[in-house]
């Protein structure tokens, strides 16, 4: 006759419903915890240090690569060379002429997140200025520009004010900038071109494909698709290129010109952006130097 079981266990809920009791766990001894501390998001007091994920911890990591002051717009003239009469030697170098360089917007870390300086150089006629930038102009008292770029710089103390021209005297002889230009575009390369592809053999066995890439990728091992990235024939050139380290041997104020040792990258007539080198140390400004002219021009 089989067993009958009380009627109080009868009348017990499942074990996953019945409330968990706190057990005296005591973590093993080691090296590691077994249970670390969780983190809370909203522990933050002026005792703890600052949190490494955030914006600000973000910007002051990379305070050092980021210049003290703004740098400038100026275009390619062309190249020509310097004898030094002490040593007799040559150096080839390039001619970059500044023109109308004005400071035009600010970027500030509350509103931006970083602090940056907007600069413009040329004129442009105001027709051919869209409404939405001929009103940017307008709001900062600034005659349009040909050229905009921003330039980003470590603090506040960055920022010129708004309408202050940047002449030649802006950079020293003997210190050192970074060049940035658009390269000179080649059009469609092959890869041997573009990529410096060696090509077929010239003869055995060989017809009409000694300048031809090749094999982009295998059938069946790898997916029978071509790998991102792969080099091939397409458009060469056209791209953003820096030189860094570029010493600037002469400065012209009263023609805007800066001569740059050696050469950088761009035509003839493109838009280059100096700023000082961030591999260099930053570059001493004599208190005796004066400050740069506000001048605000009307629109026309």
């Amino acid at each position: 006759m089989p067993l009958k079981l009380p009627m109080s266990l009868l009348q017990l809920p499942p074990p996953f419903l019945l409330p968990r009791l706190p057990l005296n766990h005591v973590p093993n001894r080691g090296i590691r915890s077994l249970t670390p501390p969780r983190p809370n998001r909203f522990n933050r007091s002026q005792d703890l240090p600052l949190l490494e994920s955030t914006t600000a911890a973000a910007l002051d990591r990379k305070a050092y690569t980021i210049p003290l002051r703004t740098g400038v717009l100026g275009t390619k003239k062309g190249m020509t060379a310097i004898y030094n009469p002490e040593t007799g030697r040559r150096y080839a170098c390039t001619v970059v002429q500044m023109d109308r360089v004005q400071v035009v917007a600010h970027k500030t870390r509350k509103r931006n997140g970083y602090f940056a300086v907007q600069v413009g150089s040329g004129w442009k006629h105001p027709s051919n200025v869209t409404r939405p930038l001929l009103g940017h102009y307008a709001e900062h008292g600034v005659s349009p520009k040909r050229h905009l770029a921003e330039f980003k710089v470590r603090d506040e103390s960055g920022l010129l004010d708004i309408g202050e021209t940047i002449r030649a005297s802006w950079f020293q002889e003997g210190q050192f900038v970074d060049a940035r230009a658009n390269c000179r575009g080649m059009g469609f390369a092959g890869g041997m071109k573009r990529h410096g592809f060696s090509g077929q053999p010239a003869s055995h066995g060989v017809s009409l494909t000694h300048r031809a890439m090749g094999s982009a990728g295998q059938s069946q091992g790898g997916g029978s698709r071509v790998y991102p990235g792969k080099k091939m024939a397409g458009r060469m050139g056209g791209q953003q290129v820096t030189v860094q380290n570029v010493k600037v041997l002469k400065v012209d104020d009263t023609n805007g010109l800066v001569v740059l040792n050696g050469c950088i990258a761009g035509p003839d007539g493109c838009v280059v952006k100096l700023q000082d080198a961030v591999k260099k140390p930053w570059p001493e400004m004599p208190s005796n130097v004066e400050a740069p002219t506000k001048t605000v021009s009307a629109m026309v």
